[in-house]
């Protein structure tokens, strides 16, 4: 798609970082990570989101998450990781076209990251996984 920046990307008609390339997809570092080492794997044809996405792009994607979290265990040893999609505008994602996040995580890089992911809504990251029990 002709406006899309990570398909620019891909033809190299705009640049980034990239990182490692695969059969249906790169990666890349992100422009605004998140943390040090925050990588994003992109496929190469354009696909709205994880769901529109053919399963050879989606299995292609699962292997490069692999090695790339075995490459930042290298570079950055990390303490833990983040994986994350973002499908549709309700969802927060703000490139219509699929990327996949992967966040190294480092203790002390916030105060309590109880909840995770779970933090996309603020209020519903901190629970008590006892008190859901019957």
């Amino acid at each position: 798609m002709a406006g899309c920046i990570f398909c620019q990307v891909a033809q190299r008609k705009r640049e980034a970082e990239i990182i490692a390339e695969f059969k249906h997809c790169y990666a890349m570092k992100d422009a605004f990570p998140v943390s040090k080492g925050h990588i994003l794997i992109i496929p190469y044809m354009h696909v709205d989101n994880w769901f529109a996405a053919h399963e050879e792009v989606q299995m292609d994607m699962m292997r490069a998450l692999n090695e790339m979290k075995t490459r930042l265990d290298k570079e950055h040893h990390p303490d833990g990781y983040n994986i994350g999609l973002n499908c549709g505008s309700a969802a927060g994602q703000t490139v219509m076209h699929l990327h996949l996040h992967l966040i190294p995580r480092y203790h002390g890089d916030m105060e309590d990251p109880k909840g995770g992911v779970r933090g996309v809504i603020p209020s519903k990251q901190k629970y008590n996984i006892i008190d859901a029990l019957p």
